[in-house]
């Protein structure tokens, strides 16, 4: 097939490799299509940049191979991402080095300036993203007027970023006599009114084939607990150990995250996101490139148009937000015939949201458990013997070294040194929770951070009735015990009280600071805070009447209490509670602004008589004595609310309305 070429191109295709064309190759070299207008659907990694650069030659070659002359550019090729771009000019760049073309790249992050220059020296082929080269065309730096053919790579993606005004702008800018090849994965709605409005009498291609779509990539859905993602990731890229690997994250702060921490466990890592420059990118995939880094940790902006012929492993730490997203990703591997493997890394809860995408996707994983330690030593051992073992050339200084090193040890201690001067350059792997049920219930019990492994267990006198919270606990722990919020470990919230980690060697200081604290006018002031010999208790937690799930709701009778009269509270000093139809309910004041206040009392803080402090948050129905003294009646439309019950018998019935 690549015989009908022009000499320079098929020298171009020999030095890199190229034996016989690939299926979409194949597709835009046959006679039917030459000349036409295409619309061209075909899976990544299909060879999809050397086949519009071929299909275009007949525009821009003449008969003895050479690149024609023009007053402007001959080829516009438009992609969706920097990266995209930049990888298509130097497929081009090499695939028309010997026909005398001239190149250009217009991208976003690049100095614009030196773009304009390259523009105006003559350039043949022109690269770019559709936001710069709109901005070069309204410049009058852009001369589309000899434009002989124009390539959308990832049309759909362009259309899904935003650009359709720009590639209007740019199609409409250029000659109706041109030829437009549109590559897409997809071919929704809007690529078919682009197709419409842009191509005359275009011939679709499609070469995907579902059946043989994911032959090349090894699918893995890894199932981990939510707060082991980051360690599965550190066993998944031990246990593969890939020459080059990619680990998709969601956000730019989760990759700035996990290449941090990476990076600390001793991996060759670099990261790649919308946050980094252009040089800053092309300094990343160069590393990765040269094998001075192994790792690229990247956020979807590395989804397209990044190839690295070297990856054979991505790893999905953040779950694609949908299967098209999930195919882009995964086609960084087993590109060109090449193996490779993709892994989605699956936190227990969102199993059923990976299985679906899945299916969507036409997609069979292998579901299975993060590699542990002792799989990824077992491998360990299997690569060391594999590279050990291989034929080498030993120059006679090997030889004399190791008879010095023989005179001194032993084989075994020679091979046992060898074998350890090999792993210490490892990183170690994490230890991981075992995939059982019990083993997920403990361990969400036991699981504490570094520096919790003694602590003491405190307790406060408030709890879930007392609109307890940790986003209000956590600073008020921290005010009265003088200690910050990483001193603070678990927090167990109870009905009536709240219990709280405090490492055992700051207990006494903190407890020290509580009772400094303690005995204000405030009411956090007043809170209590003392050791707990037990810790939280395992209790079913109360329902909204007060008895423990499971069981029957049983309705407590009103009787008269020593707080007051019947209906209202039988424990003092929790206002707003009481037995009857409101029981359990809070006072919406309180929702979300921290405790309960404490009731009010005819006597302050300090013991002496005298009038009480208003409350500011104070339910003006909610039981206070001072609303209702001695026995005022209480108005009818009052009636019922809480606190302001009947004092004794059976409440009134409302009178029914007339049928």
């Amino acid at each position: 097939m690549f015989d009908a070429l022009p000499l320079q191109l098929r020298e171009a295709l020999a030095a890199r490799g190229y034996e016989q064309p690939t299926d979409v190759q194949s597709a835009v070299l046959e006679s039917e299509a030459s000349g036409r207008d295409v619309i061209v659907s075909a899976q990544t990694g299909s060879g999809k940049t050397v086949a519009f650069g071929l299909a275009m030659a007949e525009q821009l070659l003449n008969d003895k191979g050479a690149m024609r002359h023009a007053e402007g550019p001959l080829a516009l090729v438009i992609a969706p991402t920097r990266e995209l771009a930049l990888q298509v000019s130097r497929e081009l760049g090499w695939l028309y080095e010997k026909t005398g073309a001239r190149m250009a790249t217009c991208v976003g992050g690049m100095n614009p300036s030196q773009e304009r220059k390259n523009l105006r020296s003559g350039a043949n082929i022109v690269v770019g993203t559709p936001g710069r080269l709109r901005d070069h065309l309204e410049r009058g730096a852009l001369d589309l007027s000899a434009l002989a053919a124009v390539v959308l790579d990832e049309a759909d993606e362009m259309l899904d970023m935003g650009f359709r005004d720009e590639l209007e702008a740019i199609l409409d800018a250029s000659p109706d006599q041109r030829r437009t090849l549109l590559f897409s994965a997809t071919m929704p709605r809007p690529i078919e009114a682009l197709a419409k409005r842009y191509q005359n009498n275009a011939l679709r291609i499609a070469t995907v084939d579902k059946g043989r779509s994911h032959e090349d990539i090894s699918y893995q859905a890894v199932t981990v607990s939510p707060p082991e993602v980051e360690n599965a990731v550190v066993n998944l890229l031990r246990f593969h150990e890939a020459e080059t690997a990619i680990l998709f994250c969601a956000t730019r702060d989760a990759v700035r995250r996990l290449h941090a921490t990476l990076q600390e466990r001793g991996f060759s890592v670099v990261a790649l996101s919308g946050e980094h420059s252009q040089q800053e990118r092309n300094q990343a995939l160069q590393a990765l490139r040269d094998r001075r880094a192994r790792v690229c940790v990247a956020t979807d902006v590395a989804a397209r148009g990044i190839d690295l012929p070297s990856l054979s492993l991505v790893v999905h730490v953040d779950i694609p937000r949908d299967a098209e997203a999930l195919q882009h990703r995964s086609g960084r591997t087993g590109r060109a015939g090449k193996k490779g493997t993709a892994v989605l890394i699956v936190p227990f809860p969102r199993r059923r949201r990976v299985e679906s995408m899945l299916q969507r996707a036409k997609i069979k994983a292998l579901w299975t458990d993060a590699p542990d330690r002792e799989a990824i030593m077992a491998k360990d051992r299997e690569r060391l013997l594999e590279t050990l073992l291989q034929p080498v050339e030993v120059t006679e200084a090997d030889h004399a070294l190791a008879t010095k090193l023989m005179e001194q040890r032993s084989p075994a201690e020679l091979a046992a040194m060898l074998v350890h001067a090999h792993s210490s350059k490892m990183p170690e792997p994490e230890e991981l929770m075992p995939n059982t049920p019990e083993a997920r219930r403990a361990a969400q019990q036991d699981r504490h951070r570094p520096g919790f492994e003694d602590t003491v267990w405190f307790r406060m006198d408030i709890g879930r009735k007392d609109n307890a919270d940790p986003r209000w606990i956590l600073p008020l722990l921290c005010r009265r015990g003088h200690i910050t919020r990483n001193e603070i470990g678990a927090i167990r919230i109870g009905h009536d009280e709240t219990h709280f980690q405090i490492p055992r060697a700051i207990a006494d200081k903190f407890a020290d600071a509580a009772q400094r604290t303690a005995g204000g006018d405030s009411d956090e002031e007043n809170i209590r805070f003392e050791v707990s010999e037990h810790g939280p208790r395992s209790v079913p937690r109360p329902n909204r009447r007060g008895s423990p799930k499971p069981g029957p709701r049983v309705k407590p009778r009103p009787s008269r209490g020593p707080s007051g009269p019947a209906g209202h509270s039988a424990n003092p000093g929790k206002p707003g509670q009481s037995r009857g139809k409101f029981a359990g309910k809070q006072t919406a004041n309180f929702k979300g602004k921290g405790p309960r206040k404490a009731p009010v009392s005819s006597s302050n803080a300090s013991g002496a008589s005298g009038p009480a402090k208003a409350d500011p948050f104070a339910n003006p129905h909610s039981g206070n004595p001072d609303r209702n003294p001695g026995k005022k009646k209480i108005k009818s439309k009052d009636r019922g609310k809480p606190g302001n019950h009947r004092k004794a018998g059976k409440p009134k019935p409302k009178p029914r309305a007339a049928d």
